[in-house]
């Protein structure tokens, strides 16, 4: 059985995920910032429960740094950790190191977990990193990358959401052959989490869809080898064109190693 970690553990589909996959027989690491929360799946699953605060690159680090330090493989990891829309009204606010948070906890932090991680991976190839997208998506201007100007929650949530995208098909060009596969998803919309109750939102799909198009990703054998691409639930999609423009992924990708100092 594979070792599976998955960010974002303590709620929603991340909970849910986990505890699947623990019925299922495999080994679970499982990151959370609410410390009773995951204190209550790590129980119920049996898995290595780390704290971290992932709007913080320090935080990010020190994720890393801690399940580095208790395993010298993983099988897949899940970047499955984000912040929404928050509720109406919400000003914008930044990260412990200046960042818009909604780009700093949706993209900068599995950018960097992927990386930091990747020596883990490459152990255990085949490997698989899930990115939890959003069939949401914006452009994102580079030039005010933060919305210091004309700031919207909605926005700041899908641009953040199509720069993680751009960089699942920017990392599986870079990975490609070395038998780690890296996937985007769009698991479900408007599922029944806590993150679309504080944006006064209602249900449209079941958390049990979101789960079985995430599984799928996750373990499903037909999928090994499968890399670089953008799925809708349980099928291959397309995701706005800016991701696949290589003239922005590369300004990009600069921009991004400045912020997280890789």
């Amino acid at each position: 059985m594979a070792l599976i970690m998955i960010t974002g553990a303590s709620d929603g589909l991340g909970r849910a995920l986990a505890r699947t996959l623990a019925a299922q027989g495999h080994q679970l690491v499982v990151h959370g910032r609410d410390e009773r929360r995951l204190a209550e799946i790590a129980a119920a699953t049996g898995a290595l429960a780390v704290r971290a605060d992932l709007s913080s690159l320090a935080g990010v680090r020190q994720l890393a740094a801690r399940v580095g330090a208790e395993h010298d493989r993983l099988d897949v990891l899940v970047n499955n950790a984000g912040v929404g829309f928050g509720p109406a009204g919400e000003p914008r606010r930044l990260s412990p190191d200046g960042h818009e948070l909604r780009l700093a906890v949706n993209y900068l932090a599995p950018y960097l977990l992927s990386r930091l991680l990747l020596p883990l991976l490459r152990r255990a190839t085949p490997a698989r990193i899930v990115n939890v997208a959003s069939i949401g998506q914006a452009d994102v201007d580079l030039d005010n990358l933060m919305l210091e100007h004309d700031y919207d929650r909605f926005v700041a949530y899908r641009r953040a959401k199509l720069a993680l995208i751009a960089d699942t098909f920017d990392l599986a060009h870079d990975l490609a052959g070395s038998g780690v596969t890296v996937n985007a998803l769009h698991p479900a919309t408007l599922m029944p989490t806590t993150m679309v109750r504080d944006a006064g939102m209602e249900r449209v799909e079941s958390l049990e869809d979101g789960l079985r198009a995430t599984l799928r990703l996750v373990v499903d054998p037909a999928l090994a080898g499968v890399t670089g691409r953008y799925f809708d639930r349980d099928h291959e999609s397309r995701a706005r064109e800016q991701a696949y423009d290589p003239a922005f992924r590369a300004r990009l990708r600069s921009v991004t190693e400045r912020l997280v100092g890789t």
